[in-house]
């Protein structure tokens, strides 16, 4: 099995335990490690890291794809290993440290890291650290379940350890398109012309000298935390169809619909899988994240091809498709992250863009983010990449959280990650607000009228009429527009009084 993995028989001898790989990582040191969004992440050597940081000074910087599975960032953080952290994480204890000011996290859109680390505004990578199903003939490394910035991190590391997963299906090599983007200023154009289209290797091309270590590991990848869709998760998914339906009636969208981006997480998840219950079809994405849903649309026959930089799914899910990724092979593809989320290519094929959002205010600022204004959630991710260059931008939420006690509708957002300029449609389970071609005034009676909950509706409008009275291109009553979220931080719920 060996052999049949790690075909370049000159890096047979380099095969080792994962502590003496890590052993090549000391103080200080910038690695970039495979993972996006708990897939394809290595799995041995951080953990011989934290292990060894637990009896020796060790902080490095870690730069992945996004977040990573099987409880790695909370091990890093607990050993207090990470110095710095980015782009993305989505670990509790790791989210802690950072809102302690104990971590330094740098919120990168998704497509940007390694476009700093090229021209050298970060970096450099010191080593880079990257699962794989296997290693070709030539040096070539086969990623397993995603890319995200495992390509670039390996071509421009000094060093380079790869972790072989012998429990990954050796049926993964061949899923992979591998292409970067040449230099710019002179940059050719990036050929991806629809989601199929296929423009590079299979294979992340380097020098097999600077492959240092190899490590064999059999640990799966994390299931993802996805819920079954629910009764608001369902009623999101059928405004947002109704709506659809309307644009194709009136000729602004084919039958087929345009490709679809979808956020990681449950909303946006169940929200795709009720386009099963849709007359649509022959429907193709062009993502980051290939969920549960992207496969239920597949066997469903309502999805034709899916492109993206991992594949995340629930434990049921995963002991489905992993076998039969043999069947599904000809319809998949997955790509640098760079490149499933670069603003050309977005533009290009003219994308519908469905998000989550954690809040967002009655002109249509979208707070993706800071939880209360200050305290990081997860990050950005991929969808600022997406709102401001897709064909249409969709930010999904429940209209109220914690039991009612928080309004996802608020008078002003407490951090602004998605202006209003990039947001063209709100949708809540209460209904669809279409903001396109309106003024801020517009937009306000819109949302009002279509995504606040019930128990907010009476004091929005309250704010709003009395923000209007004072005038202004887009009024406020500046010294109550952020009172929701204080009144929270002091009481436990938005409103007045009890709680809504």
């Amino acid at each position: 099995m060996v052999a049949e993995r790690v075909r370049c028989r000159g890096l047979q001898d380099r095969i080792c335990s994962a502590d003496a790989a890590a052993s090549l990582i000391k103080d200080g040191m910038t690695l970039g490690m495979s993972g996006f969004t708990r897939a394809g992440e290595a799995k041995a050597v951080p953990m011989a890291l934290a292990e060894r940081a637990r009896t020796e000074p060790l902080k490095i910087t870690l730069m992945t794809g996004a977040s990573l599975g099987n409880d790695l960032d909370k091990t890093l953080a607990e050993a207090h290993v990470l110095a710095r952290r980015m782009p993305f994480q989505a670990a509790p204890y790791l989210r802690n440290a950072i809102n302690k000011g104990e971590v330094m996290f740098i919120d990168h859109h998704l497509s940007e890291t390694v476009e700093h680390l090229r021209t050298r505004q970060l970096g450099p990578v010191d080593i880079a650290v990257i699962e794989a199903v296997a290693i070709t003939e030539q040096g070539g490394i086969v990623p397993t379940t995603s890319v995200g910035n495992s390509a670039s991190f390996a071509i421009l590391a000094d060093k380079v350890i790869v972790e072989i997963n012998l429990s990954q299906p050796q049926a993964l090599e061949g899923l992979h398109d591998i292409y970067i983007p040449t230099r710019r200023p002179a940059r050719e154009p990036i050929p991806v012309v629809a989601p199929e289209s296929r423009i590079g290797l299979p294979y992340i091309p380097i020098d097999p000298d600077k492959i240092a270590a190899i490590v064999l590991t059999e640990k799966h990848d994390s299931s993802s935390t996805v819920l079954p869709p629910d009764a608001d998760t369902r009623a999101i998914a059928g405004h947002l169809a109704e709506f659809m339906g309307h644009e194709v009636r009136h000729g602004r969208l084919p039958e087929t619909l345009q490709p679809f981006q979808v956020g990681i997480g449950t909303i946006a998840n169940a929200v795709m899988t009720g386009f099963i219950d849709t007359p649509f079809h022959n429907l193709t994405m062009y993502s980051e994240v290939l969920q549960d849903s992207t496969f239920d649309l597949f066997d469903a026959g309502k999805l034709d091809f899916a492109s993206g930089s991992s594949i995340t799914l629930s434990a049921a899910r995963y002991q489905e498709v992993l076998p039969k990724l043999p069947d599904y092979k000809s319809r998949l593809v997955l790509r640098p992250q760079e490149i499933s989320n670069h603003p050309e290519v977005i533009r290009r094929l003219g994308i519908i863009c469905v998000n989550t959002a954690l809040e967002f205010d009655i002109y249509g600022n979208v707070n993706s983010t800071h939880v209360g204004g200050t305290k990081m959630m997860n990050g950005i991710g991929g969808s600022g990449d997406f709102a401001r260059n897709g064909f249409m931008s969709i930010f999904v939420t429940k209209s109220i959280a914690k039991g009612g006690n928080i309004s996802s509708v608020v008078p002003m957002v407490s951090h602004v990650d998605h202006t209003e300029h990039d947001v063209d449609i709100l949708v809540t389970e209460q209904g669809l607000a279409d903001l396109r071609g309106l003024a801020p005034r517009e937009r306000a009676e819109t949302i009002l009228a279509r995504c606040v909950h019930p128990s907010y509706r009476d004091a929005m409008a309250d704010y709003m009429a009395r923000a209007t009275a004072r005038g202004g291109h887009t009024p406020h009553v500046i010294e109550e527009a952020l009172s929701w979220h204080a009144r929270l931080r002091e009481t436990g719920h938005m409103l007045d009084g009890a709680a809504a």
